[in-house]
């Protein structure tokens, strides 16, 4: 049982390092690349929120969790996504990567690299933390994990190359930092299940990390856009995201 979740683990961290791929579609058109950009953003808003509220926290709390100390983690989660992106520039970028990251040539593809590679380790923990507490919330957590890391990969691609790196070094670059999310999920899957109890408190701060990214990265890039037929758009997409894993999660529990 403990290889087939070490497994599950192992599949997932690479379905999502495999993403940093998608910087392909740059070579494809890049209004294609906006178009996938504004339907994804909505839906991984809508995603990371459900994924953290009615499943990563009603798990933590079933466990025994104590519910006064899970919002503390919570909280701690959310601070701690502050302080990676305060103190170690890391910018997403998910709209218009070439007119919002004109911070330096070299060193902000070299910064977006550090940024982007410790923000995979932390998606590996959690991914890694989801699994060991169930299979079924551990593929939500995966997916909630996959639908925000397309924009924001889109966005690495575009600063790498902006940032002086050919297109082939950047999606090269893109996938080597984003398979420091193994170091995550390991690191995670073998210290957790030494430590008793510490389970719960990781899912706390995965939760807090989920609300931090669609609320601070994601929605203010929603009220961008003022036109009403696409903010409707957007609204809908949001809700299809939260739909989409609340079906998923009744769908692997049935089963």
């Amino acid at each position: 049982m403990v290889e087939t979740t070490l497994i599950y683990i192992l599949v997932s961290i690479f379905i999502v390092s495999a993403i940093s791929f998608i910087g392909i579609l740059f070579l494809i058109k890049k209004r294609l690349v906006d178009k996938i950009l504004f339907y994804l953003v909505s839906f991984a808003v809508g995603a990371l929120l459900a994924g953290a509220f009615l499943h990563i926290l009603p798990e933590a709390i079933e466990q025994n969790g104590e519910p006064h100390n899970i919002l503390i983690f919570v909280l701690v989660g959310m601070i701690l996504f502050y302080i990676i992106e305060k103190f170690m520039w890391w910018h997403h970028c998910h709209h218009t990567p070439h007119k919002e990251c004109k911070r330096g040539v070299k060193t902000v593809a070299y910064l977006n690299l550090v940024g982007d590679g410790l923000h995979n380790i932390l998606d590996g923990a959690v991914i890694a933390t989801t699994y060991l507490a169930s299979v079924p919330i551990g593929i939500i957590a995966t997916l909630a994990v996959i639908a925000h890391e397309v924009p924001q990969e889109i966005g690495d691609f575009g600063i790498l190359v902006f940032g002086g790196f050919s297109k082939f070094r950047a999606l090269v670059w893109n996938f080597v930092s984003g398979l420091t999310a193994f170091v995550g999920g390991l690191g995670v899957y073998f210290l957790a299940s030494r430590f008793e109890g510490v389970l719960v408190y990781l899912m706390a701060l995965s939760a807090g990390s989920f609300i931090y990214i669609a609320g601070v990265d994601l929605i203010p890039h929603l009220h961008e856009e003022k036109e009403l037929k696409k903010s409707l758009i957007q609204f809908g997409c949001i809700l299809g995201g939260i739909s989409i894993i609340v079906v998923l999660n009744l769908f692997l529990h049935a089963h």
